[in-house]
């Protein structure tokens, strides 16, 4: 199958309000202008540096993701373009990505990373420290004017086990449907991204409004 074959018979079965990540990381240019020209608009990447490489050399209506984990100190070299960030784990990190949008007179938008994965590599923020994070940001507006927190991400335990999956999965949708109930910023959360390639069906029957999905575009790596 083509990857235009792939896009349309993935997008052939998410419901209208799920968006797709093409998770392009480590796939050629030539793969990625497939998928554009078959009409993908919006592409994830896990590396700063590749993710920049491609963006000067593709077109300019492109939404980039950054669905990797960040390091502080590579923020700026993302900052003039990206989309959204998804793996938000931190005030420090919040506080630069604030503050390298400020110098691209941007606002940029992120979301935080929630961990539900029963693994010990697996980042993110439990369930008292993403409170906390969301409070002070609400509290602090005035330094925090350069970005915009728009939702959840998770990502669940490497598994065979569905039931798990399923359960990490329903805990995190708990967890956003929390957080807009008790209004702690003064808008509603939009975005909960959570499901790849192998789970995504299940993440949308769990609640997902964004799936990332990769080896099932573009074939495995």
């Amino acid at each position: 199958m083509s990857i235009q074959q792939n896009l349309n018979t993935i997008k052939s079965q998410l419901p209208a309000h799920v968006t797709l990540v093409a998770v392009s990381k480590t796939k050629p240019v030539a793969d990625l202008m497939e998928a554009y020209d078959a009409g993908q608009r919006i592409f994830g990447e896990n590396k700063i540096q590749e993710m920049t490489e491609k963006w000067e050399i593709m077109p300019k209506d492109i939404e980039w993701h950054m669905i990797g984990h960040v390091q502080t100190n590579k923020v700026k070299y993302m900052a003039p373009y990206v989309s959204l960030i998804h793996g938000v784990d931190s005030l420090k990190l919040l506080q630069e990505i604030n503050k390298q949008a400020a110098k691209n007179n941007r606002v940029i938008d992120c979301l935080l990373q929630v961990y539900i994965a029963e693994e010990e590599s697996k980042f993110g923020l439990d369930e008292q420290e993403l409170e906390e994070l969301l409070k002070l940001v609400q509290h602090d507006k005035d330094n925090f004017k350069n970005i915009r927190i728009v939702g959840l991400m998770g990502m669940a335990t490497f598994t065979e086990n569905k039931n798990q999956i399923e359960k990490e999965f329903k805990h995190l949708k708990t967890i956003f449907d929390k957080i807009n109930e008790l209004s702690i910023i003064n808008y509603p959360l939009s975005i909960l991204s959570m499901g790849m390639s192998g789970d995504y069906q299940l993440a949308i029957s769990c609640g997902s409004t964004m799936v990332r999905i990769g080896s099932s575009i573009f074939g495995s790596r």
